[in-house]
């Protein structure tokens, strides 16, 4: 999303918070806009907080990311102080946009969304160039032509359609695009009768470094998802999703996010905005499968993982993470990057009494609950960023869920050896908590390959079948629980566990 945005601007406010710091995404962000070439203005904002230590923060901009901070704005956004100068600041010092009319058409575009009266509609960034209504505008990337409709800029409080857009402007296009796959994040927009000779350099194709799968709640709403995601897709490129069915949730979709955050703000989007009642399974990552024939294959699945004969060894994704936190809290942060598999790097002191700790993580316990774990063990206080680093060989095994002695496919994960049987553990006693009582006993056990590591039963209604003795004979008692007994048996071998979906909420929200 960042650098997106970025490769539509000529400039980038750094805003900084006054009582807060740098932060770890603080830096990250800094050095996307540095690699796009971007003048970068710092702002230090909350200066109205009792804890407010500008010139503490204008020291840390200046070591850590080595920008000059004199002049810089001291502003409260919430009380007003400040904005005008943050203003002048930018007028001043952001270099003015290129404005080479005169060139071919050449508009990028960063963004885009759906009408439901004007089709898809491009937000854009003209390099050079003009367009107005009744163009015919060609897209580079996909080839298709349209006739423009409507072209216009963004105000505060919508658009504001305008006769032209020309170079160095930003704002919006329609032209009746009716099937949303004709609109690319990152494509060129140029004029069909003197086409521009080069596309815009676009962005970089992202790859999905996180996978899960996601089913309707109702199986009727599967062509609402679909829709849903398509329009999601829209103006998210580094969305991708493909359809798959489990045995136990259904039809659905396998998707594709860049992280965590990113998986559950769309998993938000789709509740909130389309209605969508759902289900999601475990996230997974992405592993490298080198198979005894020299084939390397890559599982994002863990329902698609080669039968254990079939596999040499497996490589999972490690990424370089950076914390910063108070120093109080630098022993706990060390002992849960170690209880995640880490390896430490390095550690700088920042000023303030904070510590910026580097360590190699896999990416695998860092999508679990590492986030969640992090801000519980400093009281909120630490910030957290990662990159993806590369591939690493490790002891990975498959862990099945068997409910009644069947294998549920949804609750399927690719684990390290020595945290299967601490989460197929876990998994197991959240199941027996949220798996509603049956008429027969429901084992449900944690396996690797063949061998069980771990077992809970859920045990079974019992109706009181000696209720009607008032006496009698013992053997009459043991004939009819034997009878009871008997029964059970025959309902286990030929009953089915349906599992509801508060069951897998239960397992993927285990801390």
């Amino acid at each position: 999303e960042v650098s997106r945005a970025l490769a539509a601007c000529e400039g980038a406010i750094l805003v900084v918070d006054a009582s807060q710091g740098i932060e770890a995404q603080t830096l990250a962000n800094v050095y996307m806009a540095l690699e796009h070439d971007l003048e970068i203005r710092p702002v230090i904002n909350k200066i109205d907080l009792p804890s407010a230590r500008p010139e503490v923060v204008k020291g840390e901009i200046e070591d850590e990311i080595g920008i000059d901070t004199e002049g810089c704005p001291l502003v409260s956004a919430k009380q007003g102080i400040g904005i005008e100068d943050v203003l002048e600041d930018i007028v001043n010092n952001v270099p003015a946009p290129s404005d080479d009319e005169k060139g071919p058409l050449q508009a990028l575009i960063f963004d885009s969304y759906y009408d439901n009266y004007r089709g898809a509609i491009s937000s854009v960034r003209l390099k050079s160039g003009s367009v107005k209504v009744g163009d015919r505008i060609r897209m580079m990337a996909g080839g298709r032509e349209f006739d423009v409709t409507e072209v216009g800029t963004y105000l505060p409080l919508g658009y504001c359609p305008q006769p032209s857009l020309n170079a160095g402007e930003v704002g919006y296009i329609a032209a009746s695009i009716k099937d949303i796959a004709d609109i690319h994040v990152g494509d060129t927009i140029t004029n069909a009768a003197a086409p521009a000779k080069e596309p815009l350099p676009g962005y970089k194709p992202v790859l999905p470094m996180v996978y899960c799968g996601i089913y309707p709640a109702d199986g009727a709403d599967y062509e609402s998802l679909r829709d849903a995601l398509d329009k999601l897709r829209l103006n998210d490129a580094a969305l991708s999703f493909e359809p798959e069915t489990s045995v136990a949730l259904g039809y659905g979709f396998r998707c594709g996010f860049l992280g965590l955050l990113h998986m559950e703000i769309i998993q938000e989007r789709l509740e909130r905005e389309f209605d969508l009642d759902l289900v999601t399974t475990a996230p997974s990552v992405v592993y490298k499968v080198i198979k005894t024939d020299g084939e390397t294959v890559n599982i994002d699945n863990p329902t698609n993982l080669p039968p254990i004969q079939e596999i040499d060894w497996m490589e999972e994704p490690f990424v370089d993470a950076q914390v910063i936190t108070p120093q109080d809290y630098v022993g706990a942060i060390m002992e849960l990057c170690q209880d995640k598999r880490g390896t430490f790097k390095d550690m700088k002191y920042i000023e303030g009494g904070r510590v910026l700790l580097m360590y190699d993580l896999p990416l695998n316990e860092v999508i679990y609950d590492f986030f969640d774990q992090l801000k519980s063990r400093t009281r909120g206080y630490a910030s957290f960023d990662y990159e993806l680093k590369g591939y690493v060989r490790s002891d990975l095994v498959k862990l099945d869920m068997l409910l009644n002695g069947e294998q549920c496919d949804a609750l399927s994960i690719i684990v390290h050896r020595d945290r299967a049987y601490p989460r197929g553990r876990s998994i197991a006693e959240k199941l027996k908590e949220a798996i509603p009582r049956q008429l027969f006993e429901i084992p449900i056990q944690a396996a690797i390959g063949g061998k069980v590591i771990a077992r809970e039963t859920v045990k079974a209604l019992r109706k009181d079948v000696l209720a009607k003795c008032y006496g009698g004979d013992i053997s009459r008692k043991k004939k009819l629980l034997e009878k009871q007994k008997e029964g059970k048996k025959r309902m286990r071998q030929v009953g089915s566990v349906s599992v509801p979906s508060e069951a897998f909420m239960a397992v993927l929200k285990m801390d």
